[in-house]
């Protein structure tokens, strides 16, 4: 059976305990974020259209018929992912510690990527919608295929439970499904950069770049997990960074929006 943390010793008591701690601090940095985003933000918001083809009498063809069906407050979209963090950590921390300990010695945590399957879901949505995604159709595309990536990771750790060698196609097939989203949002992105007077806000240029990597960097920790490169011998040493970059990568986005276009003025 391959376990990422086979070649560590097992940890202790103490160990987990401090997880635990762990767990409840990051809940309340992402608790205290989410409440400054609804309490302070202003009232930006999104379109959101559906493009369905209607039939055009005057030309006697089908054309796109755009119709606005939602404007998404955008201090709250933001607000959302971090309290689904928050949420998770919460749960691990309390009702769900003992569950979240015997998963972990077995290396693997699936709550982590039922969390990231909403939470940076929704996070890529609020980015494709930055750069003019705003087809209801697309978004829930862009969401569903980001959340399959995350489901992939359940998937990588269950299988592998099993295997002798690592087996790296739900890795793999991961990956696949979570750059497809990026391809779009680039797409967008350069669309909008190309086009006279739709350029988007100075703080998107940032935004893509260290929200890319960021997400890219959760793909590279699994990866020396089952490396078992360094300290990633250890399976929570793995988990603690996960935490970390959860914590940092949605603080980042979360400010970045903020500073951009949710500041009251």
């Amino acid at each position: 059976m391959t376990t990422v943390s086979a070649a560590s010793a097992a940890p202790t008591e103490k160990t987990y305990r401090g997880l635990r701690r762990f767990n409840a601090v990051m809940g309340l940095l992402h608790l205290v974020q989410g409440v400054f985003m609804i309490a302070v933000s202003n009232d930006t918001t999104y379109p959101i259209f559906t493009n369905f083809l209607r039939f055009d009498v005057s030309t006697f063809s089908l054309t796109p018929d755009p119709k606005l069906v939602y404007e998404l407050p955008f201090g709250l979209a933001v607000a959302i992912f971090l309290l689904i963090s928050a949420v998770a950590h919460f749960a691990l921390a309390t009702f769900a510690y003992r569950w979240y300990v015997a998963k972990l010695q077995k290396g693997m945590n699936p709550a982590r990527f039922y969390e990231y399957a909403l939470s940076s879901s929704l996070m890529i949505v609020l980015i494709g919608m930055l750069v003019g995604l705003w087809d209801l159709g697309s978004l829930i595309l862009i969401f569903g295929l980001n959340a399959m990536m995350n489901l992939f990771g359940i998937l990588m750790e269950l299988h592998n439970q099993t295997t002798q060698k690592t087996n790296w196609t739900a890795f793999i097939y991961g990956c696949i499904a979570g750059i497809i989203p990026w391809v779009v949002i680039v797409m967008y992105f350069l669309g909008a950069v190309s086009s006279s007077g739709a350029e988007p806000p100075a703080f998107v240029y940032a935004i893509i770049p260290t929200i890319f990597v960021f997400f890219n960097i959760f793909a590279v920790n699994m990866l020396l997990q089952y490396k078992k490169v360094g300290p990633w011998r250890d399976y929570l040493f793995g988990e603690r960074v996960y935490i970390v970059l959860s914590l940092v990568a949605k603080t980042a986005l979360a400010w970045q929006i903020w500073a951009g276009t949710l500041a009251p003025v």
